[in-house]
């Protein structure tokens, strides 16, 4: 069972910028795709960034893409979601999440762990 916590979230005005951590307790290297999502109050959850531990590369649909950066940091076992130009609709709940599959891991549906998750909002 791997194990992920979530760190960073808190609240910020539109326009500023937060930082999450993902802290595994498992060498991100041998998880495949690792990745955050986020579910805001009534809405479905959305997939908003993934990378490949492994090769590094990186995929991000238009909602987020030019503002959000994911990034790992393998020796210390971490993937970071940089956040900036931040917007009222960016507030949720922002889970991480890990996994073999890279095709489709940002449906949801091939995630294996997820994190408790972390509260991110965006005042006006």
């Amino acid at each position: 069972q791997v194990e992920l916590v979530e760190s960073g979230g808190g609240s910020v005005q539109a326009g500023g910028s937060l930082r999450l951590s993902c802290a595994a307790s498992e060498y991100t290297y041998s998880l495949g795709s690792m990745g955050w999502f986020r579910q805001a109050p009534g809405k479905q959850r959305e997939g908003i960034a993934k990378i490949n531990t492994r090769e590094g590369s990186t995929y991000y649909p238009d909602s987020v893409k030019g503002r959000f950066t994911i990034s790992r940091d393998s020796a210390k076992n971490t993937v970071y979601l940089q956040m900036n130009s931040l917007k009222p609709e960016d507030t949720a709940e922002y889970f991480c999440a890990a996994g073999r599959h890279w095709a489709d891991f940002l449906s949801g549906d091939s995630v294996t762990y997820w994190g408790r998750g972390t509260q991110v909002t965006v005042s006006s």
